[in-house]
């Protein structure tokens, strides 16, 4: 075969195309990488999105999620009810706590009848404040996104820290003793707050978070 050499303007025409092929590739494949449409293998490349997601400091309460109560065993009864300002006499009369000659109405509600049973977040929550006090024992208090707040009191043992999230159901510790009221035995204080005001909780469970 006889060889020829190429004339100079035919090499600079394909050295040109040459390049304005492997810069258009370049430019294809940045731009679909950008939108998030190159494809070599689903299972190995990363899927690119455009829109930006916020995690939130507190997480979200659906509004069709349930309030449940603080404990699962079935075996646990109400041993000390809420004070309720507007019930009859004898059920304030069983709302009160007395600790060294000092009356004192029962603000929350306290569940017992059972030694060290596990107690659990009413709903999807943050820990806000984990603090033992002299009197109440270990307490616990989660913020709800709906502008719930529910606090757990008289815990023997605490497994959640400051600064958790945590589903509803989940166990935040287990039931203990206080010394306001010793008599109780191992229990639970249970108060739940609803914009900023404290509530009786055997109102709102099963509810959903929409009926508040």
């Amino acid at each position: 075969m006889t060889s020829r050499k190429l004339k100079r303007p035919v090499v600079y025409g394909i050295y040109i195309g040459a390049v304005v092929l492997v810069l258009g590739a370049i430019y294809l494949i940045e731009g679909s990488l950008s939108k998030g449409t190159f494809k070599e293998d689903d299972n190995e490349r990363p899927v690119y999105v455009s829109d930006t997601i916020f995690s939130e400091d507190i997480p979200v309460v659906g509004s069709d999620s349930k309030i449940l109560r603080p404990y699962t065993d079935t075996e646990v009864t109400i041993v000390k009810n809420y004070y309720d300002y507007q019930g009859n006499a004898e059920s304030q009369i069983e709302s009160i706590l007395y600790h060294e000659n000092t009356y004192l109405q029962n603000s929350g509600i306290s569940y017992g009848g059972k030694d060290n049973f596990d107690v659990v977040a009413i709903l999807d929550g943050k820990v806000v404040s984990v603090k033992e006090d002299s009197l109440l024992g270990k307490i616990v208090e989660l913020e709800h996104s709906n502008g719930m707040i529910s606090v757990y009191q008289s815990l023997s043992e605490v497994i959640v820290a400051e600064g958790d999230s945590i589903t509803g159901g989940a166990k935040i510790g287990t039931s203990g003793t206080n010394n306001i009221a010793k008599d109780l035995g191992s229990h639970l204080d249970f108060e739940l707050i609803i914009k900023g005001e404290t509530v009786n909780p055997e109102s709102y469970y099963d509810k959903s978070v929409s009926e508040i």
